[in-house]
């Protein structure tokens, strides 16, 4: 069911919003080994409910979100908790005075927080494999990886343990674990979304979004979070292709096939992938690694060593190697205006196939096995260089989800939701349900 029908029901009296919570806290006690959540708020959950349905008893409606219960990444600041940002060294690190702006305005329109979520280490990785709280299981094969970093709101909503969540994206981390999760997720244009009180990564691609199981509810969620609903050029006007090259190597046969099933596209390329990817690791690299280079001098045995090595050797990165980064990005995004300008939408791969095990955790990189951690960006970090709205959207494919980017132009962001609409519509993309014996 929609989270719009539901909270539709808790406005007219036909549910309680307590009700929800108390089901959605249910199904996450039930569920620890899916490793997801790293907090139930409870206490927190109960009390926001009750003021729901305290609103509707006064007929006061409580937004458009009333009564849903969602959760959050465990680095958005949540009044009375500490941050973690998925890292054992903040987790007894003094508690948040307030919540981030995004849960404010959640809390407005009538959402109830009921968890934070699983992630990798201050999100540097994709695939949630986070040394303190667990590997995030992938529902729909739990010998899988759920993607990353927000592998633990992904997993979260497509379990159905709540109705949304909130995740970040800085080189591909909302859209790679909605894409292996079977859901639906937003990297919206860079700084388009509120970033108050969530934990930094590389301040230059970081970005805020959110998972949904329909096309409809992820566009309701970021309308909450813009303050309006994205503007939408009519869907005539847009003429979707999609991206070759670089993006239709290394593809699996069902990612090939299922790109197919989206129809007769043209096929587009264009030059330099290679070296965006490359820019986009660098300045993660060095953003990421002089945020943490005071820390790293003081403590460096409290990081996880595979986040720290990589932070220091991007702490180590000179000034004039991130100016060159950001100086491509220019050369880059010029050459993708250029192919946006002709076609409004472009599709691409989110990774080459479905999620890796996690007892083979590598891709296939030209043939050779790749350690995925690292590698499952392969189609996602050169669209983050550029801070592209981008939908990710599960494909209609039997088996393991497979999924697509869906990016538009800066500031398009109700483009590429609409785009999203459309092909849901017309039965191309779908959230995958879990099967029983996944449950």
């Amino acid at each position: 069911m929609s989270i719009a029908v539901d909270a539709d029901a808790v406005r007219t009296g036909r549910a309680k919003a307590m009700d929800l919570a108390r089901e959605a806290i249910g199904r996450i006690r039930a569920d620890p080994g899916l490793l997801a959540v790293t907090r139930c708020l409870e206490a927190r959950a109960l009390a926001e409910a009750a003021e729901v349905d305290a609103q509707v008893a006064r007929g006061v409606d409580p937004g458009p979100l009333a009564g849903v219960p969602y959760a959050v990444k465990d680095l958005f600041d949540v009044a009375g908790l500490p941050t973690t940002a998925g890292a054992a060294r903040l987790e007894h690190a003094e508690p948040a005075a307030c919540d981030a702006e995004a849960i404010v305005r959640l809390r407005a329109a009538g959402a109830v927080l009921v968890a934070t979520c699983n992630m990798d280490e201050f999100a540097y990785g994709f695939v949630t494999d986070n040394a303190r709280w667990g590997i995030t299981r992938n529902p729909h094969d739990r010998a899988r990886f759920a993607g990353g970093s927000s592998g633990g709101s992904a997993a979260a909503v497509a379990a159905g343990l709540v109705g949304f969540a909130l995740g970040s994206d800085t080189n591909g981390s909302i859209r790679i674990p909605a894409g292996l999760c079977g859901v639906y997720g937003i990297k919206p244009t860079h700084g388009s979304l509120p970033m108050g009180g969530v934990y930094p990564f590389a301040h230059t691609l970081d970005d805020i979004g959110a998972f949904a199981r329909s096309a409809g509810d992820l566009a309701l969620i970021d309308s909450v979070l813009r303050g309006h609903a994205a503007a939408a050029r009519p869907l005539s006007d847009l003429d979707p292709a999609i991206l070759g090259g670089w993006f239709a190597q290394n593809l699996t046969a069902d990612m090939r096939e299922g790109l197919a099933g989206l129809g007769p596209l043209p096929m587009v390329e264009i030059e330099g992938v290679a070296q965006a990817r490359s820019a986009a690791f660098l300045i993660t690299a060095y953003e990421g690694g002089h945020l943490h280079a005071a820390a790293l001098r003081e403590a460096p045995l409290s990081y996880d060593p595979a986040t720290r090595d990589r932070l220091i050797a991007g702490g180590a990165l000179p000034d004039a190697i991130h100016a060159e980064a950001l100086a491509y990005r220019a050369v880059f995004a010029e050459r993708m205006r250029r192919l946006l300008d002709r076609h409004g939408i472009l599709i691409a791969p989110v990774v080459m196939g479905p999620a890796p095990q996690m007892a083979d955790p590598t891709v296939l990189i030209d043939g050779v096995p790749k350690p995925a951690r690292p590698n499952l960006g392969l189609f996602t970090q050169p669209i983050s260089f550029l801070g592209l709205p981008v939908v990710a959207a599960p494909l209609a494919v039997r088996g393991l989800p497979l999924g697509v980017q869906l990016i538009g132009a800066p500031g398009a962001d109700g483009d590429v939701l609409a785009f999203a609409a459309d092909l849901e519509r017309k039965g191309l993309v779908r959230s995958h349900p879990v099967a029983p014996e996944q449950e």
